[in-house]
């Protein structure tokens, strides 16, 4: 019981600090790549001076997001007089929490064995890399995801003003909209690989197609599937070309209009914390997971796999992150009657088209074995 918990301690921990430190590093990643993209210099003005030998250390900007942290702590947090307190200040919480608890569904490794490195204190145990390994991982992440919508609308609603309801009303709509895109653009991978256990498919992306030249991943299976899941998951964090929410130069911000200091950059980095969220889910459905192909890190280097793993598993959900902070500063924002109608007239009628095609080709490969 004792190293169950001590194990499960362990994991918790390690999903945080990479959960938050890697949300936090993209607040610098996205400075960084919008000046490059737009032949900037970007963020550099931030520093630490070495006493004694008096040199700046300016480390290329990554101080910025200490900057940003600290002013954010230090602003006034203001409470507008006839808004509804408590749900007022409920409403972060209830959009960044979700956030947190999903990760706790995503596999960052494979199976270990602790007592081989140290000791019998384990005794033999075997654990998951995962947190809350559970067989439908993936219906709970759409559940949990979709809560994220009440801390919205709480948020427009609480502050009473007209253009953070304009904002909530805004939000929650498209959000709406487009995570019944979301959930069917999973579907078919939870047919291909025949399971909702995230930890499952990541298994059944093991090995090789087409005579060992691709490996066997899902973005390869079905590249429709993996383009109609990163747009609906961009749509729904609110992202450029999906950010009329918070689009500042129509509706001022949006639902958090109200909103300073810590509270409002709660919001702000819960729809970081999100990109990564995509990512690691993108990654898992269709990049692999924690595994690179034609290579056994548990045959090969048991005891390393443990370091491995999850390094692989980060470094491919840092790569799927800056994808998303290319697309952000790539494309013009749409208007509102387009993002709808993109969402319920293309988007959701390609998805459930792409259901139909997937199904019916497992089927015809099903009755031909």
């Amino acid at each position: 019981m004792i190293a169950d918990l001590v194990v499960t301690f362990v994991f918790i921990l390690f999903a945080m600090v990479m959960l938050l430190g890697l949300a936090t590093l993209l607040t610098w990643v996205e400075r960084k790549l919008s000046a490059m993209m737009a032949d900037r210099i970007g963020a550099n003005r931030c520093y630490v001076k070495i006493p004694l030998i008096n040199v700046k250390l300016i480390a290329l900007g990554l101080f910025h997001a200490m900057a940003d942290g600290l002013k954010m702590m230090s602003k006034e947090r203001f409470i507008p007089k006839d808004a509804d307190k408590f749900l007022f200040l409920l409403a972060p919480w209830i959009v960044f929490a979700p956030v947190l608890l999903m990760f706790a569904l995503i596999p960052f490794g494979g199976i270990i064995y602790p007592e081989k490195i140290f000791g019998s204190f384990f005794a033999g145990k075997a654990y998951l890399m995962q947190i809350a390994p559970l067989d439908g991982g993936a219906l709970i992440i759409l559940a949990i995801s979709g809560i994220c919508i009440i801390g919205v609308v709480l948020a427009g609603w609480a502050s009473n003003n007209k253009y953070s309801l304009l904002g909530s009303i805004r939000a929650a709509s498209q959000m709406i909209s487009y995570e019944v895109a979301l959930g069917l653009s999973l579907l078919p991978m939870v047919l291909t690989y025949g399971s909702l256990d995230l930890h499952t498919m990541i298994v059944a992306q093991q090995g090789s197609m087409l005579g060992g030249v691709l490996p066997a991943w899902g973005i390869f299976l079905s590249p429709l599937t993996a383009i109609i899941y990163l747009t609906a998951a961009t749509a729904e964090n609110k992202r450029i070309p999906f950010d009329i929410p918070e689009a500042e130069s129509e509706i001022i911000a949006g639902f958090f209009t109200e909103y300073s200091g810590m509270r409002m950059a709660l919001f702000m980095f819960a729809e970081f914390a999100e990109i990564v969220i995509i990512s690691c889910v993108f990654v898992v459905f269709f990049l692999g997971g924690y595994n690179l192909p034609y290579w056994d890190f548990a045959g090969s280097f048991p005891r390393l796999a443990i370091v491995l793993w999850p390094t692989i598993f980060f470094i491919k959900v840092f790569i799927v992150s800056c994808f998303q902070i290319l697309v952000r500063w790539s494309l013009p924002r749409f208007r509102y009657d387009q993002l709808l109608t993109f969402g319920w007239k293309f988007l959701l009628p390609l998805a459930m088209v792409n259901i139909t095609v997937v199904t019916l080709f497992l089927w015809l490969v099903q009755k031909h074995q």
